[in-house]
């Protein structure tokens, strides 16, 4: 597998599993990386595993796993029972990879619905929860053939979504496991902006850890909900030639996933969706990916 496009099912939010993997075959791609809860409306990850082999597709991720960082027992023993639930179903749609989103403040748990600690805005403690949770949850991944995959996101959603800003503090988190069972994404839209991007990327090659590359643009000016600031590649400000020129040379030849939230592209046409990012893709990225690719120095 060599820089093949999937399309992460967050693209396309009003489909089904079973209207995602019909759209994803007739536009000719091969991938698709389901959000849980679609497994959840397919009937379950078997059947689930069923629909994504039945449209001739295979599964690059799972979205997703994590949000770690409940500072109360209850709190943390759902989450640990949620991740051991998302890692079997990574691994009954065929998937090996598990995105973890690992979770932000406890203080404010109830931006996105959740129950925390109004007052609890302890940063480091909730980092410290995070590295906890990921080594009681690495056997288990292991166990079922299932790598965690830290993703850091930008650094506006510290406070509701992800303690984790930067490729460097997911591979300092990921350090003290096997690179088999803990890795990191690059997600354009997340890292585009970090002075120390090359050196991370060139680092996360080195240990074996970037186990996907998902891409979209970032927007200008940020939307109302800032989730949804995502746009297709080339309408934004990212650098897509070189960063994924620097994910190419670190070693990485897998899936490449198109994940985009934006009111306008998640209602339109899935079939108007998947042909711009296609195009778009074999525009702006692949050439750079190729071009990354022939220049890697291989491991000595």
């Amino acid at each position: 597998m060599s820089f093949e496009l999937s399309l992460n099912t967050g693209t396309t939010p009003n489909l089904t599993l079973e209207q995602a993997a019909s759209a994803v075959a007739d536009a000719g791609l091969a991938h698709i990386g389901p959000w849980r809860h679609l497994l959840e409306q397919a009937g379950g990850a078997e059947r689930a595993a069923a629909i994504i082999a039945g449209a001739g597709l295979s599964a690059t991720t799972l979205c997703r796993g994590g949000f770690l960082t409940a500072s109360d027992d209850a709190g943390r023993a759902a989450a640990l029972e949620s991740n051991r639930a998302a890692i079997l179903e990574t691994a009954a749609i065929g998937a090996r990879e598990l995105i973890m989103v690992v979770g932000g403040l406890p203080a404010a748990a109830g931006v996105l619905g959740g129950v925390g600690d109004p007052a609890d805005k302890d940063v480091v403690a909730a980092r410290e929860r995070v590295a906890a949770g990921l080594a009681e949850l690495v056997p288990f991944a292991a166990e079922h053939g299932v790598r965690l995959v830290l993703e850091p996101l930008h650094p506006m959603y510290a406070a509701d979504r992800a303690v984790l800003s930067t490729l460097g503090q997911a591979l300092d988190l990921a350090a003290p496991h096997p690179a088999e069972t803990v890795g990191v994404v690059v997600d354009t839209f997340h890292v585009w902006w970090d002075p120390q991007l090359q050196e991370q990327i060139a680092r996360a090659g080195r240990e074996g850890r970037i186990a996907s590359y998902q891409i979209c643009d970032f927007n200008l000016p940020i939307a109302a909900d800032a989730l949804k600031s995502r746009g297709m590649m080339g309408d934004g400000y990212v650098d897509f030639a070189t960063i994924s020129r620097w994910v190419a040379e670190a070693g990485y030849t897998g899936p490449v996933e198109v994940e985009i939230f934006n009111e306008e592209i998640n209602h339109q046409d899935a079939a108007l969706t998947l042909e711009t990012m296609k195009q778009r893709y074999t525009e702006l990225v692949l050439p750079h990916l190729e071009a990354g690719a022939a220049a890697a120095v291989p491991a000595r």
